[in-house]
């Protein structure tokens, strides 16, 4: 389970920080929880890995749950910005002015997609 956190952590952090922000408050929300959420699991899995879970008396169920639960919440709060984001793409970057540049590119419209998934 530790191992899937990681890879889609990841590749959640790929996705978001290879798009253009124009809206930073949300995405940065957005990469604050891929980060934490990347990191504590890194913690959870060194504890596990190297036997500390044995040492600190701890009810590693309950811990691993509230874990699982906060991420969860998280990363559907995370889920909601990014989508946000996302839906906006038609809107012009600049409301004064004539250009009719978009919030996100073509190629980031697709991005924010993936990252959203």
């Amino acid at each position: 389970v530790f191992l899937s956190l990681q890879l889609f952590g990841t590749i959640v952090w790929i996705l978001v920080a290879s798009t253009g922000v124009p809206l930073p408050l949300l995405q940065g929300w957005v990469m604050f929880v891929a980060v934490t959420a990347w990191f504590l699991s890194i913690v959870f899995l060194s504890v596990f890995l190297f036997g500390y879970a044995n040492r600190i008396a701890v009810n590693w169920n309950q811990a691993d749950f509230i874990f699982h639960g906060a991420t969860f919440v998280f990363y559907f709060g995370a889920f909601l910005l990014q989508a946000a984001t996302t839906s906006l793409h038609h809107l012009p970057r600049k409301f004064n002015s004539t250009t009719q540049e978009r919030i996100l590119s073509g190629r980031e419209y697709n991005i924010s997609i993936a990252a959203s998934v």
